[in-house]
């Protein structure tokens, strides 16, 4: 392929061979990239301002605005983000090595953002997900200080994962809110915006769904707490930590509802107990009420409790209302307080036993316990529920989320048959 331009300088040359091996642009698409970063660098030249200035892309994006069509200045946006991280990997490389800083630099930042977490009462599924950004973040920045990175920094680490890692959007999110706390509430810097920072793609993708058949014959090769649970995952529309976290107090057999504290985006919601599910579900409290009575005997510390509650209350956790429906059968250590306890059971285990039934009935989907919280949804939209009805029971924010479960629906919602379907067969 012959350059746009035939006074290109070698970084030029070598951002498209960037564009062509590492992003797999395809060769008839290389000529509108480079024009779109050619004219970035026209347009920066006009306003006088510098090319690697924070709001400078977003004032080329919006001059381009002006005069383009909206998928020309998403792609111009993608063309000049890719260009920056390039830039700014090349001059990496032209420095040359860097005197490392020491090894326990990062320590004392990651202590103060423990204690950051725990101050906010996050979660420690949250605490060990963000933990996990920070060490890869300082690896990435290994030869420079915590208190000397800026947004910048920031901006290439979150372009590596997306070009060199491959990541999925929303992991990409994942270590842009872990690293935002991180700025936020540890090294005290503002981020004002994040346009040079390269965008993982956000694919469409359908949730995988069973029939209600594949749905009976998964809970056929199921037995003992794994159906329950996975009984009240499907029949309640739970997500897997919700069904876990359950305690005594939040099961009303009464008014056949469970209520989920604490759910996504910290949220109470109440969902449905299934009628068929509640005769098991009291055999199975009147066994764990034996376990309940049994760690009161042997003076076993109270389970968990949230934020302040323990220290509130701090015989609470000792009391049948706040046991879990779903307690482990073993005593475990606390990994935040060090203290030893019951807690509710590991997720593995109903993940293996519905991975292990799905296998043994035969049916070749994809399957997990998430997938019984899609057919959920998608089971009432089909009985026809209301959709606003279907969303609040989810426990979704917007309804648009709601919405992806009309697409995978047996019955369109709307009533709407196929032409095929109304034609008489030949």
């Amino acid at each position: 392929m012959q350059p746009l331009y035939n006074n290109q300088d070698l970084l030029f040359k070598d951002f498209q061979d960037f564009l062509f091996r590492k992003q797999h642009v395809p060769e008839k698409r290389l000529p509108y990239y480079l024009r779109w970063v050619s004219r970035f660098h026209e347009f920066c030249n006009r306003q006088n301002i510098d090319d690697g200035a924070l709001d400078t892309i977003a004032a080329y994006v919006q001059d381009l605005a002006k005069n383009h069509e909206d998928w020309q200045v998403q792609q111009a946006k993608e063309a000049v983000r890719l260009y920056c991280y390039f830039k700014g990997v090349q001059a990496a490389v032209t420095a040359g090595p860097h005197e490392a800083p020491g090894q326990n630099s990062w320590q004392p930042i990651e202590d103060e953002f423990i204690r950051a977490l725990r101050l906010r009462h996050r979660s420690y599924r949250t605490e060990q997900s963000y933990l996990h950004w920070l060490r890869r973040f300082g690896a990435y920045m290994k030869f420079k200080e915590p208190e000397a990175v800026s947004q910048k920094d920031l901006e290439r680490f979150l372009s590596h994962l997306a070009v060199d890692g491959k990541v999925s959007s929303s992991t990409q999110n994942q270590a842009f809110n872990a690293l935002l706390f991180l700025f936020r509430h540890v090294l005290d810097k503002g981020i004002e915006g994040l346009d040079s920072a390269v965008r993982s793609h956000i694919p469409r993708r359908l949730p995988i769904v069973l029939s209600r058949q594949e749905v009976l014959r998964v809970f056929d090769h199921m037995e003992g707490t794994a159906k329950l649970m996975a009984g009240i995952i499907y029949g309640g529309g739970l997500r897997l930590q919700e069904c876990l976290q359950l305690r005594v107090k939040d099961v009303d057999f009464e008014r056949g509802c469970l209520t989920v504290r604490s759910g996504k985006g910290d949220k109470d919601r109440q969902t449905l107990l299934p009628e068929s599910l509640k005769n098991d579900l009291q055999r199975h409290l009147q066994k764990v009420r034996d376990v309940h009575e049994e760690d009161r005997r042997n003076n076993v510390e109270g389970v968990w409790l949230p934020n302040a509650l323990e220290r509130k209350y701090p015989n609470a956790g000792k009391e049948w209302a706040w046991f879990w429906v779903f307690p482990s059968w073993k005593l475990s250590l606390d990994p935040v307080t060090k203290i030893i306890r019951r807690h509710h059971l590991f997720p593995t285990v109903l993940e293996k036993a519905l991975r292990k039934a799905v296998l043994t009935a035969d049916i070749a989907k994809r399957a997990t316990v998430h997938t019984l919280r899609h057919s959920f949804a998608t089971h009432l939209l089909e009985s026809g529920t209301d959709i606003r009805t279907v969303q609040e029971l989810l426990g979704h924010t917007c309804v648009r989320t709601t919405m992806i479960y009309t697409h995978v629906a047996k019955k369109n919602v709307l009533g709407v048959r196929s032409p095929m379907d109304t034609v008489s067969a030949p």
